[in-house]
């Protein structure tokens, strides 16, 4: 959200003050020329937050708190990030503006995107040491907090909240979650470093991308913290499985270039080699995520060898929302709910619980000063990986069991990025990739495929496996919404199109492109 405070109006051809700079808010500018007679922008970055520039209005410059600082016209100013890579010579700062068919396209100008570290270190020291990183804005803070006490609710509006806390929504979320299961005492994490690696967290998600951006994560942040309330799951999670559980759905799509594994692939990005073809996406999340976590330090305090089961056990959460694999996992959840056998009495199912809960758990319990060792804890987990797994991809896509006002926002985010991809393929003469395709494919069709192909089987059997009021409303709503879509095809008079009924003849979720962009 971008608001606009009635600041004074400085002129241009005065500097703009420190107190300004340093204060929350916007900056308004008397000019009525375009941004080059202003100020220059630069400076603006010095204060902690983002400039962005509204073209339609060209007198203002609008503030937000720890965002992208970015220009939403056809001049730049977001700063180059760490660690850049070639990517086929392609710039996706380019790719997602908005492109003019009169302009050639020169293969310098298109350029890349994905990197592992995007800043450098002592910019981040900077940033993270200066002005105290204030989480919700003064106006909102009251409306917020309100927000926060409800963050059990299936109908959690995400959109407001991230609007209430000035783009903040995973950090401010995540960071409430923690010090609520009071994981933060129970550690011994540093407040510093835990909310360090939670802004680096927020800032490594890709803000143009419409749909797997920081809010998408915040959003599943918020519906794995529902799942873990639920009685099968809450009446037997460690601490280490709930600490897991939310670092996982915060990070599981940590620096995601808005493009999916097929297009890393057939572009011979070098991602898809370092990781040879398989679950290039969902690799890249979990090693981005563990070198954050050692960037901040946040488990330094731990022994060695209890950070790295930590990591380990991390990726094998953050590599289960590959949905290209999403029979497999399935087809074992379907398996262990028809032999009753998710419990700790199966050595298998020990093994994520004995490594990473148990150590974990007891070397913090070790360090523990007095008095909070004694509070109570969770029993040990009887809770499998593949318990773990399936929640967080559940929480992954359960946008369409969302209520229709939240789930339409996300549908339309979704195919919007599907479609963008479809131009950048286009573009640089690829193969157009599945339901990528803005030309044959519409979001009615898009998600009616994916809600029966994807989300309806994944859905059924958590509800076997946790048969509660939640996993009722949940397949209520994606009834509903089912329906929904289906009634706007029916208006249209187009039904499903033919690429749709192609993928219905054979519902392989691999044909999919939700099956590696919504990872």
């Amino acid at each position: 959200m971008e608001v606009c405070y009635q600041l004074p109006v400085l002129p241009l051809d005065r500097p703009v003050p420190k107190h300004v700079l340093s204060r929350r808010g916007a900056i308004s500018f008397s000019s009525s020329s375009a941004l080059f007679g202003a100020p220059d922008p630069r400076q603006l970055s010095q204060r902690r937050g983002a400039i962005s520039y509204d073209s339609s209005d060209q007198t203002a410059l609008y503030i937000r708190m720890l965002g992208d600082v970015r220009v939403r016209s056809c001049i730049s100013l977001e700063p180059e990030r760490r660690g850049s890579h070639p990517y086929l010579c392609v710039d996706f700062r380019i790719l997602h503006s908005r492109h003019d068919p009169a302009a050639p396209a020169s293969a310098y100008s298109v350029r890349r995107l994905l990197s592992f570290q995007r800043y450098l270190h002592s910019s981040r020291r900077l940033r993270c040491g200066s002005a105290p990183p204030h989480i919700l804005d003064d106006d909102y803070v009251g409306q917020a907090k309100c927000m926060l006490q409800r963050t059990g609710s299936w109908n959690f509006d995400i959109f407001l909240f991230d609007r209430l806390t000035n783009g903040n929504s995973l950090v401010t979320l995540t960071f409430h979650l923690f010090h609520h299961y009071g994981l933060i005492e129970l550690f011994q994490l540093d407040m510093v470093k835990l909310r360090r690696f939670l802004v680096m967290v927020q800032e490594d998600y890709h803000s143009q991308n419409p749909y797997h951006n920081a809010l998408h994560a915040a959003d599943v942040t918020q519906a794995m913290y529902c799942y873990l309330q639920e009685p099968k799951l809450s009446t037997s999670l460690s601490a280490c499985d709930i600490l897991l559980g939310l670092l996982a759905a915060a990070t599981h799509d940590l620096d995601h270039p808005g493009v999916n594994q097929p297009f890393l692939i057939k572009t011979n990005h070098h991602l898809a080699a370092l990781y040879k073809n398989t679950s290039v996406l969902e690799n890249h999340h979990w090693r981005s995520a563990v070198g954050l976590l050692r960037e901040s330090g946040l488990f330094s305090h731990l022994p060695a060898e209890d950070g790295l089961n930590m990591e380990k056990q991390l990726g094998s959460l953050i590599l289960a929302t590959d949905i290209s694999r999403q029979n497999e996992y399935l087809t074992k959840f379907r398996e262990h709910l028809e032999k009753d056998d998710l419990c700790m009495a199966n050595s298998s199912h020990r093994h994520f619980v004995l490594q990473a809960s148990s150590a974990l758990t007891d070397a913090a319990l070790r360090n523990m000063p007095c008095g909070i060792s004694d509070r109570p804890l969770p029993p040990l987990s009887c809770v499998s990986p593949a318990d773990l797994q399936m929640a967080l991809k559940c929480a992954d896509i359960c946008n369409p069991c969302r209520p229709w006002e939240l789930s339409k926002q996300w549908s339309e985010k979704v195919t919007e990025e599907f479609f963008h991809q479809g131009e950048i393929e286009k573009r640089h003469s690829l193969e157009v990739s599945p339901l990528c395709d803005s030309q044959t494919n519409t979001v009615g069709s898009i998600q009616t495929g994916f809600m029966t192909y994807v989300v309806e089987p994944l859905f059924a059997e958590w509800a076997r496996f946790s048969d509660t009021r939640l996993s009722r409303t949940m397949l209520g709503y994606l009834a509903l919404n089912k329906a929904g879509w289906s009634g706007a095809l029916q208006e249209l008079g187009g039904g499903l199109d033919e690429g749709t009924e192609a993928s219905a003849e054979e519902p392989d979720s691999t044909a999919l492109p939700q099956g590696s962009q919504r990872s």
